[in-house]
């Protein structure tokens, strides 16, 4: 059975004084929607807050929302994501590690997808302890903090350990691949063993942003139902 691939497009990719006819620009053809959310400490740059989140959710409501936090610390501002409506909030392996666990165990009190990403520098090994718990893995393939980066290729790497810990394990995480993905490694990434591939710049830096992810979903099914 040919495996399915979600793409899920990030919106700091979008013109920001134009977010809503960004989204509206892809014509439905996407899964989730990826919100990046810094803060200038935790990484150098600031992007969007719950304000944004929400105001997602009710131009499209019946869309999955996707929170990746990179901020620090984490814990005064998670209430007001799960209250602006996100889908799922990932929180980052890096910020104060030894509250990790009860962190993730708060999102998924709230009802919500509990996700953990994990920046280029960081082991996979460092996760054991919260992978049964979480819902997705959100392996960074660039340096968090800013769009528009080369594709880090080691850390594909990481992609085909947490495969084959999920497949010993028995666990149910999906594998997100964040950062630096296009229409040229879309494949190799899918390949890998990706689940969600957040793309930013790349969809929305082309003319026609719903063409080229039907472009790039196109590719990466082929590649799949032919096990390249």
């Amino acid at each position: 059975m040919t495996r399915t691939v979600l793409f899920a497009p990030s919106v700091l990719g979008a013109d920001p004084l134009n977010v809503g006819a960004a989204v509206n620009s892809l014509g439905g053809n996407f899964d989730w929607l990826h919100v990046d959310v810094m803060d200038g400490r935790f990484v150098p740059n600031i992007s969007f807050g719950a304000a944004m989140a929400g105001a997602l959710r009710k131009r499209y409501p019946e869309s999955f929302l996707d929170v990746h936090l990179m901020i620090d610390p984490v814990d005064a501002l998670l209430p007001s994501f799960v209250a602006a409506g996100a889908s799922q909030i990932s929180i980052h392996a890096e910020t104060e590690p030894q509250l990790l666990h009860s962190r993730l165990s708060r999102i998924r009190g709230a009802g919500i997808g509990a996700g953990v990403a994990i920046a280029p520098v960081t082991l996979v090994e460092q996760l054991r302890f919260v992978l049964p718990m979480v819902d997705t893995v959100v392996v960074m393939s660039v340096t968090p903090g800013f769009g528009g980066q080369s594709f880090i290729e080691e850390t594909l790497e990481k992609t085909r350990d947490l495969v084959r810990l999920r497949e010993v394990e028995g666990y149910n995480y999906r594998i997100q691949m964040d950062g630096g993905i296009n229409l040229k490694n879309a494949e190799r990434i899918a390949a890998a063993g990706c689940d969600v591939l957040v793309m930013g710049s790349a969809v929305f830096g082309d003319p026609n942003p719903a063409e080229y992810l039907a472009k790039v979903r196109s590719r990466v099914q082929k590649c799949l139902s032919s096990r390249c």
